[in-house]
């Protein structure tokens, strides 16, 4: 039998008092949580959800977010945790293709989801957990009897390069992926992680997220991402591990009042969305000294984390993204399927008992992502070492072809960020009659810098191939991102492109 609540039911037995959640000023012990996980259960079945029923969460981070995660697995029910920064068009189109039945909302997204069918309201500023909502129902003593095969969870996919689909993960995947976090990350009970990343994605659910609870460590929940919160959070708490996605490590590292705070605590945090630049691991190094930078690659639809860097090896491997983790393999292919020898640039492809059995009512999409003998193919490129450490080159939707030559964006994105100047940086391909596409650096500048486009050539011809230097330079304000951190360059090319010239 497998669910996501067992582990708290054990831990609620064995050792009752141990802190199991920090959000704002609540501190849940085990025994606690295993009590609200179990009345909420109460309330979702009085209100006739079973095993199978499709329950959506538009909520922000809080203690409520995870009871009722906990309380859907706990009655076989799954759980599909949905973008709040979505447009009401979206979240609707997400729960009619996902057929849900209930949907949990915050008070600040009514507005989204006013002419929706039924749904509750959860007041998550006034009220931050679930025991307003449990009422008169019974509790559920014992967790459904899942099997591993079982769907335990939905979650749409950020649509970098297409419409959302839902990618189907069972409890053999959330378990696997645990397992190998686990085992590199070496998880106990000790372990106090930071989850500051939105809830609904899986960097801040999985990696390692909800593996902590399955050791008997400690969540400590920040409803929004603020920089100066996240240090006092670290220095308050004695944290000692976390997930941020590229964007907020970068606002942690340029905080101002970075150097006043007490991180001594904080062994790792994991980074994930894109190539971390050198500097970018020297400037965390520098600021959390007893802590290390750990690179990782992964996708929603292997529950995040594949491979990370292991310690030691961040800058004899910079660039990497780290081997596969225990019970993942990694192989990089061609269109057709061969696979590729060492240094060999192909597409990304996945297989092992984390990775995802589909998208939910998508079987096209789902042949169309696994190549005959069960790999998963990315659409993500790049090349293994002699020593079997991942490097990403580009996504294939990314890749620039201009005058015949494919350009992989992420070459010049490390040439960019070599100015200092630039704080963020994408390259694009925007059609061109000539080239068909031209290479157009995208940047976000360091305050108070100035950059010119002669400049950015300049610098990109002294160590990049000719048909490489950008032709263009736009400066702006923020790129638009994921949830992970990945730049959407999909739309960073629509906005640019003319009608008329795709």
């Amino acid at each position: 039998m497998v669910s996501l609540s067992t582990a708290v039911l054990y831990h609620a037995r064995s050792t009752p008092d141990q802190l199991a959640i920090v959000y704002r000023d609540q501190r849940i012990s085990y025994e606690v949580l295993a009590g609200r996980v179990c009345l909420c259960a109460g309330m979702l079945r009085e209100s006739g959800i079973g095993p199978g029923d499709v329950v959506a969460l538009l909520m922000k981070n809080s203690s409520a977010f995870l009871e009722l995660g906990l309380a859907v697995s706990h009655l076989g029910a799954v759980l599909l945790p949905i973008n709040y920064r979505l447009a009401t068009e979206e979240v609707k189109y997400i729960l009619d293709h996902a057929q849900a039945k209930f949907l949990f909302v915050d008070d600040e997204f009514a507005a989204t989801v006013q002419n929706f069918p039924a749904k509750r309201i959860v007041d998550q500023v006034a009220q931050s957990d679930t025991r307003h909502l449990a009422g008169p129902a019974a509790p559920v003593p014992a967790a459904h009897a899942c099997k591993p095969d079982a769907l335990y969870r939905l979650m749409f996919t950020s649509g970098t390069t297409d419409r959302p689909k839902g990618v189907m993960h069972t409890y053999g995947n959330c378990y696997w992926k645990s397992f190998d976090h686990i085992i590199h990350l070496s998880l106990s009970r000790d372990d106090r992680l930071l989850v500051v990343g939105p809830l609904y994605h899986v960097g801040a659910y999985d990696l390692p997220g909800m593996a902590v609870l399955l050791v008997g460590g400690a969540l400590f929940v920040l409803r929004d991402f603020e920089p100066e919160a996240v240090l006092a959070a670290i220095q308050r708490e004695r944290l000692t591990c976390g997930w941020m996605a590229p964007v907020m490590l970068n606002r942690v590292l340029a905080y101002a009042g970075r150097s006043r705070f007490d991180v001594s605590s904080f062994k790792w945090l994991i980074g994930g969305g894109e190539r971390t630049p050198e500097e970018r691991i020297r400037e965390f190094t520098a600021l959390f000294h007893a802590g290390r930078y750990i690179d990782g690659y992964g996708l929603t639809e292997t529950c995040s984390g594949d491979t990370l860097m292991e310690a030691g090896m961040e800058i004899a491997k910079i660039g990497s993204t780290g081997r596969p983790m225990p019970h993942v393999a990694i192989e990089i292919r061609d269109h057709d399927g061969r696979c590729l020898s060492h240094g060999e640039q192909g597409e990304i492809c996945v297989r092992g008992p984390k990775v995802t059995p589909g998208y939910w009512r998508e079987p096209d999409k789902t042949k169309a992502s696994f190549f005959a003998d069960g790999w998963f193919r990315t659409g993500d490129i790049g090349y293994l070492d002699a020593e079997g450490f991942l490097f990403l080159t580009d996504r294939m939707k990314d890749m620039i072809i201009s005058g015949g030559e494919n350009i992989a964006s992420s070459e010049v994105e490390r040439a960019l960020y070599q100015l200092p100047q630039v704080s963020e940086a994408a390259a694009i391909g925007l059609p061109d009659e000539r080239w068909g596409e031209r290479v157009v650096a995208v940047v976000v500048l360091n305050p108070g810098a100035t950059l010119s486009e002669t400049e950015v050539v300049a610098h990109c011809r002294s160590i990049l191939a000719g048909f490489k230097v950008p032709k263009q330079l736009i400066i702006k304000e923020s790129l638009p991102r994921n949830p992970s951190g990945k730049v959407l360059k999909r739309l960073l090319r629509s906005e640019f492109i003319v009608p008329g010239h795709q």
